[in-house]
């Protein structure tokens, strides 16, 4: 359990979603869980930025969306940021996370392409990773068609975004691909329980916003057979080398039930020779950065996350 009291704004909104009628989540079909997500980050402020350019490029499976933020003010050529939603490769939408990517545009002044991957169960692994590295490899490679630096360039995601955004460094890494500089890792998901079983499962895997049953589910939608349990691309604390990969920020929250899998995937990060910048929220659930219309807390820690990025690039 975290060593500090759980944020009483953060209590408030877990009181207010126990109070409610939805059944559990991992008990709804994905078409109710991903609107119930949507409904919980709606009233998020939604800022202006320079432009959006709603766009398609080809993928192995078929056409892959993104949304590009330019963003304001800001000269070109921009650092440029490729962004995986959370929602546990089944929710989560570019639209659930418009608000936040509008504010992430403009304070770190990177032009940002959001990917509106194929989700499971309709599209398990390893359809939702190979649109994200097509995309981020298109995003590199015409950066500068896009008033973008291919010379400062990251990728990152929250949670199973997380997730995603790490198997793209390895796989770049592994294919001789793109060359990121950074890699942004919101409280990412990145080991199976089945393979190893962290405290933070059992402290916080119950009664925390996120639950440790949800995650079980979440792994059934995405993967469809057991050997992907040790396939790096889909839990990359998996992989047996962790070297030249881009240095990372990794956020960790103390009432997240994917607390110690982040820190440990940081401790392996770091024990290659990758910079790691560690931010942790001890007060914190899953899913702060896009809770800031509920928990105040949430402005500090994007403060933070823009500040290392912007180090970074």
């Amino acid at each position: 359990m975290s060593d500090a009291d759980l944020d009483p704004q953060a209590a408030a909104l877990l009181d207010e979603l126990d109070a409610g009628v939805s059944p559990p989540s991992w008990t709804l079909s994905p078409d109710a869980g991903r609107a119930l997500l949507g409904r919980l980050f709606e009233g998020a402020p939604s800022e202006e930025v320079e432009a959006t350019t709603d766009t398609e490029i080809g993928g192995p499976n078929g056409p892959i969306p993104l949304r590009i933020y330019t963003p304001l003010p800001g000269d070109a050529p921009y650092p440029l940021f490729v962004h995986f939603h959370g929602g546990g490769w089944v929710r989560g939408s570019v639209d659930d996370y418009d608000p936040f990517l509008r504010r992430w545009a403009n304070e770190t002044g990177c032009l940002v392409v959001s990917v509106d991957y194929r989700r499971a169960p309709e599209h398990p692994f390893p359809v939702p990773f190979e649109d994200c590295y097509r995309a981020a490899a298109w995003a590199h490679e015409h950066a500068e068609s896009l008033d973008a630096d291919p010379d400062r360039t990251a990728v990152g995601g929250d949670s199973a975004g997380g997730n995603l955004a790490a198997a793209v460094t390895l796989a770049a890494r592994d294919r001789d691909g793109p060359t990121f500089d950074h890699q942004t890792l919101v409280y990412p998901a990145v080991n199976p329980p089945e393979v190893r079983w962290f405290d933070s499962y059992d402290e916080n895997g119950e009664g925390y916003f996120l639950e440790y049953r949800s995650m079980e589910w979440y792994y059934e939608q995405y993967l469809e057979r057991e050997s992907d349990l040790a396939n790096a691309y889909a839990f990359p604390l998996r992989a047996r080398d962790l070297s030249d990969l881009p240095s990372a920020t990794v956020l960790t929250c103390g009432f997240d039930p994917l607390r110690d899998e982040g820190r440990a995937y940081a401790d392996r990060l770091e024990d290659a020779g990758v910079p790691v910048t560690r931010l942790h929220y001890e007060s914190q659930i899953h899913g702060l950065v896009n809770l800031g219309h509920h928990i105040d807390a949430a402005d500090d820690a994007i403060v933070d996350l823009v500040g290392a990025l912007r180090d970074a690039l």
